[in-house]
């Protein structure tokens, strides 16, 4: 079984998170400062989801493997991961609660931790990573 969702997505030490929300939403700019902060570039804007042995594993569509779109500079290549274990999605859709309640979403049948940040605060790269490291802290 598997889907592609409009996501970016990059690895942070092994583990993908997904990076949702509508065009405009900051995807590939907070997938880029994430990047710059030591993560890998699995796929921009598209990514596909695949089920495996009761894991979802994200990986680029061929198509746009290993490129990233750069507003106001172009289309570039950059090194690339997949397919990988998506552990976390990080929406960016503008509806972000102070004190969020733990929510999950199923994908592919795969419950899969969910959070939502405004991606353009300064200090978005830093929540992206701290939730991840928050949430496998608690899976251990």
């Amino acid at each position: 079984m598997s889907e592609t969702i409009h996501a970016s997505t990059v690895a942070i030490d092994g583990h993908a998170v997904l990076l949702e929300g509508p065009s405009g939403a900051g995807k590939s700019d907070l997938a880029l400062r994430l990047i710059d902060r030591g993560a890998v570039l699995v796929s921009d804007d598209y990514t596909l989801l695949t089920r495996s042995d009761g894991l979802l594993l994200a990986s680029p569509p061929a198509t746009i493997a290993g490129r990233i779109e750069v507003r106001g500079v172009g289309i570039l290549p950059l090194p690339h991961a997949g397919p990988i274990s998506v552990a976390m999605i990080v929406r960016l859709d503008g509806h972000f609660e102070r004190l969020p309640e733990p929510v999950t979403r199923m994908i592919a049948g795969v419950p899969i931790p969910e959070i939502a940040i405004d991606p353009r605060e300064h200090s978005a790269p830093i929540k992206v990573e701290l939730a991840l490291r928050h949430l496998l802290d608690g899976a251990t």
